[in-house]
């Protein structure tokens, strides 16, 4: 009786014990809540039930061994129910989308809006919370006080259920370990799936940076920043950069898509450049760096510092930044910056159409209402640094999903039926290949109408465009959707963007450049690394900080200017 009493006990433990909470929860979260990773894993060749067995064993015991060292009376229970609702979220991200939670990931996540994620929110999301997190954490608010015990003697239990949980994972793992090493080296995605450990590491990673990081302004860069003397008589010069959303190159007809998703492009003299990579996969990752003069592998975000912006007011001339999106992520902290929807004095109100109340009763416009009363704009700005140039940059809503429908309006989708969901892995491929592309038909006109405009200003100004996306997009491919991955395992389709160039004949680019040059860049690589230094020698400005080597137009001057 004695026996079976303590085997009844094993299986009956008591549940108001915070260390008995603790594994629990691991255990629950360790197999329900990772049903995402057991799919993924199920999927890879030479990965059988044993090895997804052992695996699940280890998760379970990491997470055990964590929460161990937390099993604290009045510590233990507010831990678990963050952890369990942020375990079902989790779970819904990922087995929908195939999306990894890394630090990039938290970053981006910590600078999304209120629009970006509402078009997230589904039924599904509910549901997985409520099934995976709301009601165990309901079951564990309901358990009774924690009976009292000494600290040492806590102490004591909390580090012996540690050590046994990491000697469990470590016995598990050299158990499975030939598998267990090639899994990890040939899919590194895995370590990303696993929740809740991968979402306690990244937001302890990102704190830790932040803390770490210094403080202060940013550091100055190109603090000897200058303009080029201008011939007798010469133009300002007047640059719109255009920074894409989610564009995928390979999507884009001018580089050999097979559908016509640039049909107005197709009839201007751009150049399209086929091979340009990006500095990230997330718009938070992205956007500083390819403002950053290092480049990709030099940059580091944890070191604040001034961009390209900041260097070509310094130089002297006018810049303004237009957002239809959630922000320029402090780019445009330090210039003249505005969103669409608010309008420069003596503006005439945005057309009806081009934007309307969403879900939370706020505005959304398309992209096309960045280039509404343009010329109040320019006039609202510093007229002698107008006088000198201009660089205006439109930061567009683009491709951003998932709700990829959104994005263009009713007379520009060529391509039907669309998916009319953000649940993309509920529509057949094509549905949501269809509604991205209608958001490419979209940028196309959004580009040949700013060309229109800029063509118009050729009285004033020395005009030209350039147009890049912040990053890419996974459309279903390998079971991947949206963007975000580490960019080490990264597919080409988040990483790969379009760039296109409009350099008007007659212009002081055009003139200064060697005769079919400008078309011999459409093959040669590039990347987000020449953004900085294309745009400060287009415009004649100079610092220290300029690289002719990576400007991608200095190879093709008659006469390259020094710096």
């Amino acid at each position: 009786m004695p026996l079976l009493k303590r085997l009844l006990a094993w299986f009956q433990p008591d549940t108001s014990r915070p260390l008995t909470q603790a594994w629990l929860a691991a255990l629950w979260m360790g197999l329900a809540a990772n049903w995402p990773l057991w799919k993924q894993l199920q999927t890879l060749p030479g990965v059988g039930i044993g090895f997804t067995l052992a695996f699940a064993g280890m998760v379970v015991a990491a997470t055990g061994a964590v929460l161990s060292l937390l099993a604290w009376p009045r510590l233990i229970k507010g831990v678990l129910l963050v952890l369990l609702l942020s375990a079902g979220a989790l779970a819904y991200f990922i087995g929908s989308y195939g999306i990894v939670f890394d630090p990039t990931m938290v970053v981006n996540m910590l600078q999304t809006d209120a629009r970006e994620t509402r078009d997230l929110l589904s039924w599904k999301l509910l549901a997985s919370l409520l099934l995976l997190g709301a009601l165990p954490a309901w079951w564990l608010l309901r358990r009774p006080k924690a009976p009292a015990q000494a600290t040492a003697k806590r102490l004591r239990d909390n580090l012996a259920a540690f050590a046994l949980g990491l000697v469990a994972m470590v016995l598990l793992a050299l158990s499975v370990f030939a598998t267990l090493s090639s899994t990890m080296r040939n899919h590194k995605s895995i370590r990303y799936l696993v929740t809740p450990l991968n979402a306690v590491y990244s937001v302890s990673m990102v704190g830790v940076r932040s803390l770490s990081g210094p403080k202060g302004p940013p550091v100055v860069i190109g603090a000897d920043a200058r303009l080029l003397p201008r011939a007798e008589g010469a133009k300002p010069p007047l640059l719109m950069l255009v920074v894409g959303e989610t564009a995928r190159s390979m999507n884009f007809s001018l580089n050999g898509y097979g559908r016509p998703t640039n049909p107005e492009l197709a009839k201007l003299p751009v150049v399209s450049l086929k091979d340009v990579t990006s500095c990230g996969t997330a718009t938070a990752a992205s956007l500083p760096c390819m403002f950053a003069p290092q480049g990709r592998a030099g940059f580091d975000a944890d070191k604040p510092q001034q961009n390209l912006l900041d260097v070509l007011q310094r130089a002297g001339l006018a810049v303004l930044w237009l957002d239809n999106q959630s922000g320029c992520k402090g780019l445009c902290d330090r210039v003249p910056n505005s969103p669409t929807s608010k309008l420069p004095e003596g503006a005439a109100p945005l057309p009806a159409g081009l934007c309307h109340k969403d879900e939370l009763d706020g505005d959304e416009c398309f992209d096309e209402s960045l280039l509404h009363e343009l010329d109040k704009r320019i006039a609202a700005l510093d007229p002698e640094r107008v006088k000198r140039g201009v660089v205006l940059v439109m930061h567009q809503m683009g491709s951003h999903g998932p709700a990829y429908f959104k994005r263009s309006p009713d007379d520009l989708k060529p391509f039907l039926p669309e998916c009319k969901s953000n649940q993309l892995q509920d529509c057949e491929r094509q549905q949501v290949v269809n509604g991205y592309d209608n958001t490419l038909v979209t940028t196309d006109r959004l580009l040949a109408r700013s060309i229109a405009w800029l063509q118009a200003q050729s009285s004033r100004f020395d005009t030209g465009m350039l147009y890049v996306s912040d990053h890419g997009e996974s459309l279903g491919e390998n079971g991947l959707f949206l963007h975000g991955m580490p960019y080490a395992i990264a597919p080409a389709e988040q990483t790969h963007v379009p760039m296109i160039l409009w350099v008007p004949e007659g212009g002081a680019l055009a003139a200064s450049l060697k005769p079919g040059c400008l078309q011999g860049l459409r093959d040669k690589p590039a990347s987000h690394d020449n953004l900085f230094h294309t745009t400060m020698g287009w415009v004649g400005a100079r610092a220290d900080v300029y690289k002719p080597e990576w400007d991608l137009f200095a190879g093709c001057r008659n006469d390259v200017a020094k710096p």
